[in-house]
């Protein structure tokens, strides 16, 4: 089991492998969609998933023993981990936050493909290289908060995620020539990154073992649940306005985020993680 001195390195590493696929596999893919067309894509994308379902096979887990535990309704469950968030501050500040800035700035990614055939008059290619220097910018974002020493106030660092994520991205919308625009790709790759991997560590570290399930699924919810809301609300917005300025108005977004949880994360309550 990671102890919780272990805990912060051991999301970052988990995340830089994730990140590592994100800068390879978009890449990758532009070149198979662009030589081969979408339905060879898809074919090699249902093929990799038999490495993942021979490796959830081989696993071996300890037996879980539940006989103690009372068995209660999803929806019982689901209020006490409501009613917890409630009066566990820590926790929920931080869920509201990433709940507001996955609806509300993380769904850039629903304009990228805008960006590459309109802005840099690219192809599926010109995407794949998107996507692959954000990749590559999460893995600066992994091994950075990997390095990071026990004792290091993690909120001042979540602190500043929408702030550099908001300089990427204004940078980004800004500028036509491809090369200096992917510099500010891998800038907000790091911004958004870190912010997700921080988010996890809070909230395991801060919530009580019998709650932990619970709370776990509030921050999936919050992270994986607004970024559909999102991507709609983005592409509306930027059928009216644009990508450029929808992307500059999710930089405005990202800098009132920070502001409005300034004083909350300067506190002392979270200061020392472990």
């Amino acid at each position: 089991m990671t102890s919780p001195e272990d805990l912060t390195n051991a999301l970052a590493l988990n995340s830089s492998m994730v990140n590592f696929a994100r800068i390879v596999g978009p890449a990758l893919s532009g070149i198979v969609l662009q030589r081969f067309g979408a339905g060879i894509c898809f074919l090699i994308n249902a093929l990799s998933f038999i490495a993942v379902i021979g490796s959830l096979l081989l696993m071996r887990l300890p037996v879980h023993d539940t006989t103690s535990r009372e068995k209660k309704k999803i929806t019982y469950e689901l209020a006490e981990g409501f009613t917890y968030l409630k009066h566990t501050s820590e926790i929920s500040m931080v869920l509201l936050m990433v709940s507001l800035v996955s609806l509300l700035v993380l769904p850039y990614e629903t304009l990228l493909p805008v960006f590459a055939k309109v802005i840099f008059k690219g192809d599926s290619l010109t995407f794949g290289y998107i996507r692959s220097f954000i990749g590559l910018g999460a893995i600066g974002g992994a091994f950075f908060l990997a390095s990071l020493k026990p004792g290091v106030d993690l909120k001042r660092v979540l602190l500043l995620n929408p702030i550099i994520l908001g300089i990427g991205l204004m940078v980004f919308s800004q500028v036509s020539y491809f090369p200096v625009a992917m510099v500010f790709a891998a800038i907000f790759g790091f911004g958004a990154m870190s912010q997700t991997t921080i988010c996890l560590t809070i909230v395991q570290i801060h919530s009580d073992p019998n709650m932990r399930g619970r709370v776990m699924s509030y921050l999936l919810m919050a992270m994986t649940g607004m970024l559909p809301l999102g991507s709609l609300l983005t592409g509306a917005i930027s059928q009216k306005i644009g990508a450029p300025d929808t992307l500059l108005c999710q930089v405005i977004l990202a800098v009132i985020i920070a502001a409005v949880f300034a004083n909350y994360l300067r506190t002392d309550k979270l200061n020392k993680l472990y």
